[in-house]
């Protein structure tokens, strides 16, 4: 019914808690209604998907119906799911040359196994790479994503001849309008701080939540530092006035004694050598 090569492979970038266990979920799906082949090799190599994947499984009585039926299908249902834990179970993944879902971290590319995996697959025209959540600006991902020829992974250029897709509705992040409506339970009065989102986006919602509850937003600049208690933004340039009232000489101190100590350290080691 299904024909596709050695070569071919499907490489999903995924956030580890919630994210990767929404995708085994609907592959689950896929593979029940028959749209991907059901000897298709599924891993999850992400230790941290799968340790929070292992929180679940022993804690089920907190999770509602719709998680616990997802841990009996992964458990019983998905027979070709393998959880690669160690560094030598991620490396065996692509020395083998058959076919295989592959759901790794980290969701935007910057760190973590999916590097390898993008190492070893992106320049291969039978490989496709499905994006499911935002990538944010100056992410791998985010190059990937806007179509860049190439990309930098281990100090090297590497050719992006894969197919990318990206697939959105996986978001776990409240939109404008549900932030607004989270808003507007606030008191008069209080100060909205904006550190999370792109500045066009920040801005249009600064914009909103003045117009609707005339509440004090402030959206930080990079290295602005921000007093919480008080209302003032200190600026970039000022920005030193305020972390110096937190330097602790002690720090420096031990720092050098360390240093020092392990100076010595090396120093004998290479006399016994």
């Amino acid at each position: 019914m299904y024909s596709y090569n050695n070569n071919d492979k499907v490489l999903i970038p995924a956030f580890a808690v919630g994210r990767t266990q929404e995708i085994l979920y609907c592959l689950y799906l896929l593979r029940k209604n028959k749209k991907i082949p059901e000897d298709m090799p599924i891993f999850v190599d992400s230790p941290l998907a799968i340790k929070a994947t292992n929180i679940f499984r022993s804690h089920r009585e907190y999770v509602n119906k719709k998680a616990q039926t997802f841990l009996k299908i992964i458990e019983k249902e998905i027979p070709n799911i393998k959880f690669t834990l160690t560094v030598e179970e991620s490396r065996s993944i692509n020395e083998s040359k058959g076919p295989a879902i592959i759901i790794s971290a980290s969701g935007m590319c910057n760190a973590g196994r999916i590097k390898h995996h993008l190492s070893h697959n992106i320049w291969r025209d039978t490989v496709s790479i499905i994006f499911i959540g935002y990538q944010a600006f100056g992410t791998t991902g985010r190059k990937i994503v806007d179509g860049g020829s190439s990309i930098r992974l281990f100090n090297e250029d590497v050719s992006v001849q894969a197919k990318v897709h990206t697939i959105g509705g996986f978001s776990a992040h409240a939109d404008q309008s549900e932030l607004l409506k989270w808003i507007q339970s606030m008191k008069q009065g209080v100060k909205v701080i904006l550190v999370h989102g792109e500045e066009v986006s920040a801005q249009a919602l600064a914009q909103e939540i003045d117009k609707k509850f005339k509440h004090s937003v402030i959206i930080p600049n990079y290295l602005d530092v921000l007093d919480i208690n008080g209302s003032n933004c200190y600026s970039k340039q000022n920005a030193s006035l305020v972390e110096e009232s937190f330097i602790d000489d002690s720090i420096f101190i031990k720092t050098q004694v360390n240093l020092e100590k392990a100076l010595l350290s090396l120093k004998n080691m290479n006399k016994n050598e």
